[in-house]
């Protein structure tokens, strides 16, 4: 978005068209188009509006009913914090006595919104002249907020009076002139580099970096705890936080979040951490039981450590599978009364059958149940689950869920049944 579009969109005219308009409906958009056009709508202003409508209607995930008030980069909703997940974060730095930090790579002021709006004073920075503009506006509400179009790292934080430190580096690169941008995977090439911002530790011990749940073990910081986080079972995050930050010391963790509502139509959160051991699991046979760990649990390899709490072992040592012959007592994702309830660590299946891989025994074995839609579950073995969803050309009226996997060093089939988060 340039600097006159993004005019455009923030005047009265401009702003009350976006709010007039329906939600937003792929199947209707080009009717939408052709209205506004007919209404003597800019081509550049129709086109802004409607980018808007659609960005807000996939943000609405993230952000619930504030995205309606909001503006929006594609690149920047991608990288953007939950408001969950940043309260999380704004919550470290309250529990650390700390009362005006520096977000550096505020983008669109997602990070921002949750930390001015517990109290904290922010000083919010954004490299891109635009996106600057865009988080000043999404945090209009905000009198904490200062933002500024400027290098985060070239703060004095010590004038600023800055106690905490907080950072979400770009993990894309391209995307210019509204071609497509890709992602970044290598820390260094993050922007700025992971390095330049741990190195502001020696400047404000408290300093909180966002990274993709992709990252390595390898090269994180031994002063730091790192966390990996998921929300209903989609990891979305690993955060480095480094002194007061990181109250239980350095080493890795993971935060399990799951959201329900009741039966009242109220919304609760169940959280659950998981942190680091030397648990060494077991490896065994398939049992009754079938478990897979939580993906945060198994990006923060803490596989070992949700093995100990199911009481169980691994079907494979290379594999994130958990198999136990008992069920094993854990929390319901969606208890009675969630006062004092934990988040699941792990989703249990019943093992109904195991056998060797092989399409001609799979395909007859699911035709003679008269199977005819089936889930497909993957880990550690190439198998493509749309290709073989084709080649089994299920016709029947039952419904079946299968594991593909290793046990054992060999290629393996489990029918199973899902009990549900646990």
């Amino acid at each position: 978005m340039d600097a006159a579009i993004l005019s455009k969109l923030l005047s009265p005219d401009g702003w009350a068209l976006l709010g007039a308009l329906p939600p937003y409906d792929e199947r209707h958009a080009m009717r939408t188009v052709t209205a506004l056009r007919a209404k003597g709508i800019a081509p550049d202003l129709a086109a802004a509006v409607m980018t808007q409508s659609r960005l807000r209607a996939r943000a609405r995930g993230k952000f619930g009913d504030f995205a309606d008030g909001m503006l929006f980069t594609a690149d920047g909703l991608e990288q953007a914090t939950r408001l969950l997940v940043a309260a999380l974060h704004a919550q470290r730095y309250l529990d650390a006595g700390i009362t005006m930090l520096a977000d550096l790579t505020c983008g669109i002021g997602a990070d921002s919104l949750a930390f001015a709006g517990t109290g904290l004073r922010v000083v919010a920075t954004d490299l891109d002249e635009c996106t600057a503009a865009i988080a000043q506006w999404n945090l209009r509400h905000f009198p904490e907020a200062d933002v500024r179009h400027a290098d985060g790292l070239a703060l004095d934080l010590r004038a600023e009076g800055v106690e905490g430190v907080y950072a979400d580096p770009a993990r894309r690169v391209g995307g210019g002139s509204g071609g497509r941008s890709r992602r970044v995977f290598d820390p260094r090439a993050y922007e700025p580099p992971l390095d330049s911002v741990w190195a502001l530790r020696e400047t404000v011990p408290a300093v909180g970096i966002k990274v993709g749940p992709g990252i390595p073990h390898h090269g994180l910081p031994e002063d730091a705890e790192t966390q990996w986080v998921s929300v209903n079972g989609d990891v979305v995050e690993a955060g480095i936080w480094f002194g007061p930050l990181a109250p239980d010391g350095p080493g890795r963790s993971a935060l399990v979040l799951r959201t329900f509502t009741d039966a009242d139509g109220k919304d609760h959160t169940l959280s659950r951490t998981v942190r680091g051991s030397d648990v060494v699991p077991d490896v065994g046979d398939v049992g009754q039981y079938l478990y897979e760990p939580d993906g945060a649990v198994i990006r923060a390899g803490l596989v070992g450590q949700a093995a100990a709490e199911l009481g169980g072992r691994l079907v494979d040592p290379t594999i994130a599978y958990v198999t136990t012959d008992s069920l094993a007592e854990l929390p319901s994702a969606r208890p009675t009364d969630s006062a004092g309830a934990q988040a699941p660590v792990a989703t249990g299946y019943r093992v109904l059958d195991t056998m060797p891989f092989g399409l001609k025994r799979l395909k007859s074995y699911l035709r003679t149940r008269n199977v005819g839609r089936i889930t497909i579950k993957k880990r550690g073995t190439a198998v493509v689950p749309e290709q073989l969803r084709k080649q089994l050309v299920l016709t029947g009226t039952e419904e079946a869920t299968i594991v593909l996997t290793r046990v054992a060093g060999n290629q393996r089939i489990l029918l199973v049944e899902p009990l549900g988060p646990v």
